[in-house]
């Protein structure tokens, strides 16, 4: 199994990423992702071929166009950590784009298999749907980019705000059985920034019959992939975490299992269910 966590390259230029998970080198069939950061005036074309594509504007303003649509001026967060729900666009199969920055941009890229069902649209700030969830040390804020509920042929795309000291993805859970409607099988990414940047967050991911046991420490800028098991988050005293997840597989629906042992934090009067 490849290595859980990727970390970023020192260099890079607008057309070359940063960072890049491809189905190959995660060694998994449907999630890529790619994160570019981007000088002013640098452009990046992309053919989306047989896949579809969330670009997500982490920071920065740009111009995005593809075949048949431009959307000019984009963006309006320069940092993830100011909070405020991002612009994105989505790209099906059998397309392309181009993103041209008109600022300092970091730009997250999302693929996933396409089947021509929708066409490119701009996703605004107004269109992510932004969530509450948890209490207590649990309680962290969540904006939903591609969930389920709105159009894609596999994607599911979402970016949550762990507060210093808090927990994320937890109860811990997993989505890795074809089995609907108990589980869906969902490759997954969690792409991490940390503030202050010196900082990191802890990660496990974990299998019930231990034959996936890691617990990871994340620094700003890496990736870690979830291939199977479950995979709670930390975010120690001192340091934000944010990180953007990227889910696919055979079907587009985010149906989780708890890990039965901690099942119990989920119930009425302990912390939300995740």
């Amino acid at each position: 199994m490849p290595r859980l966590i990727v970390s970023p390259e020192k260099e890079s230029s607008g057309e070359l990423p940063v960072l890049s998970v491809t189905p190959e080198s995660a060694g998994w069939s449907y999630v890529g992702f790619a994160i570019h950061r981007m000088k002013p005036g640098e452009k990046l074309n992309r053919i989306t071929g047989d896949r579809e594509f969330c670009l997500v504007l982490l920071g920065g303003k740009a111009n995005v166009s593809t075949t048949r649509n431009t959307w000019e001026a984009i963006g309006q967060r320069m940092s993830v950590f100011e909070q405020i729900p991002p612009y994105s666009v989505y790209v099906p199969n059998e397309d392309r784009f181009e993103v041209e920055a008109l600022t300092e941009v970091e730009l997250a890229i999302a693929e996933a298999p396409g089947r021509g069902n929708y066409p490119a649209r701009l996703i605004e700030p107004a269109d992510v749907g932004v969530e509450v969830r948890g209490q207590g040390s649990t309680q962290r804020f969540i904006h939903h980019i591609l969930p389920e509920e709105q159009p894609a042929d596999s994607l599911l795309v979402v970016e949550v705000f762990t507060p210093a000291g808090h927990w994320s993805s937890y109860p811990p859970h997993k989505h890795d059985r074809d089995v609907l409607p108990e589980e869906s099988l969902l490759e997954e990414t969690y792409y991490y920034r940390i503030s202050p940047e010196q900082g990191f967050a802890i990660q496990r991911v974990y299998t019930d019959d231990g034959s996936l046991d890691e617990t990871l420490a994340v620094k700003d800028g890496e990736t870690v992939l979830v291939p199977k098991g479950y995979h709670p988050v930390s975010a120690p005293p001192g340091y934000e975490v944010y990180y953007l997840n990227v889910m696919a597989g055979p079907s587009r629906v985010w149906k989780i299992r708890n890990d039965p042992d901690h099942e119990w934090l989920a119930s009425p009067g302990n912390i939300a269910k995740d």
